[in-house]
């Protein structure tokens, strides 16, 4: 067995991402899928830290005649997905095809309220030509309407990347050179991801100024006040459309380089984070349904989705902070 051999070997049974071994090794992951490659071998520096790091001799590192008999590595040897090159191309076209409908899907959720806030001030203006039962009814139908639709989109969209499921959830292999291509885009994407985050970060902030312009016009018209909550609302859809739909994209990239949200620490915990979540957002509907039936204050209970949204960045830092007590 030749040396790209065993380190490949070496790495899997600790279950390791090449990635992972870069960082360990304090050198590049083209540098590993070199020596993974046999395009290269390592210095003597290089070498005697993979044999530290892995706890064999150099002997049995240079010397190919030479077999792992220590007990240590008689284990199965961790099989990982191996990602080819098509198959990374694919998934980008694929995240690429998602990413606009699955922001309209988001924004779609936004909006919903706005047709149940307006038609409920209407039903207690001076005109009162929609009564408030018609007014909540309908608005309701067309909230549901909304959410319904987006749910269609983020199933549709959601069965296109079904096959890709995996890179969410456990370590993977790609092939060489996948690497400095997945680079190579995203360094081409930079420029129109930073835009859009900025442009949709200032047009979140900016989705407050309608409102206040209101109340300074005239703050006991209720009907001026939602109409201008209504067109914050849509500014604000706009903005996180445009966050969302370049935010798909940039993930896709690191993804496939197993980085950041997505390595192999943060896999381990995201089958956790993604059963709270669901409970979490299971709740917070009930009690938005449980409210609003009861005390038929449909105009004011979408305040509890802004309070949910607000409150739920706070769950995984308190999943981290209980991960790191128990260690």
């Amino acid at each position: 067995m030749i040396f790209a051999d065993k380190l490949i070997q070496l790495r899997k049974q600790k279950g390791w991402s090449q990635e992972e071994l870069a960082e360990k090794m304090d050198v590049t992951r083209q540098s590993v899928s070199k020596w993974e490659g046999a395009q290269s071998v390592p210095d003597i520096e290089r070498l005697v830290q993979l044999s530290e790091l892995f706890e064999v001799s150099l002997d049995y590192l240079l010397k190919d005649d030479i077999a792992d008999t220590c007990e240590h590595y008689e284990e199965q040897e961790k099989e990982m997905r191996k990602l080819s090159m098509a198959d990374a191309k694919s998934f980008l076209r694929a995240k690429a095809s998602t990413a606009k409908p699955v922001a309209a899907g988001v924004l779609l959720c936004i909006l919903s309220p706005v047709c149940l806030l307006n038609l409920g001030v209407l039903s207690e203006s001076r005109q009162g030509f929609i009564s408030e039962n018609l007014a909540g009814g309908l608005g309701l139908i067309v909230l549901l309407i909304f959410v319904a639709i987006a749910v269609v989109v983020f199933i549709l969209n959601g069965s296109k990347m079904q096959q890709f499921e995996f890179m969410e959830k456990e370590p993977f292999e790609t092939d060489y050179g996948i690497c400095e291509m997945v680079n190579d885009y995203r360094n081409q994407y930079r420029q129109t991801f930073t835009k859009n985050i900025t442009i949709g970060v200032c047009l979140c902030i900016l989705a407050v100024i309608p409102l206040f312009c209101g109340i300074g016009i005239n703050e006991e018209d209720d009907l001026l006040l939602i109409r201008m909550l209504s067109l914050g609302f849509i500014i604000a859809g706009i903005g996180i459309y445009l966050i969302v739909r370049v935010g798909i994209i940039w993930s896709g990239f690191s993804m496939l380089l197993q980085e950041n949200d997505f390595s192999k620490s943060k896999k381990e915990r995201k089958a956790v984070v993604e059963a709270v979540t669901v409970a979490y957002w299971l709740i917070i509907t009930a009690v938005f349904l449980v409210y609003s039936f009861v005390t038929n204050n449909w105009k004011m209970s979408w305040i509890i989705w802004v309070a949910a949204g607000v409150l739920y960045p706070i769950i995984p830092a308190i999943l981290n902070s209980l991960k790191k007590k128990n260690r």
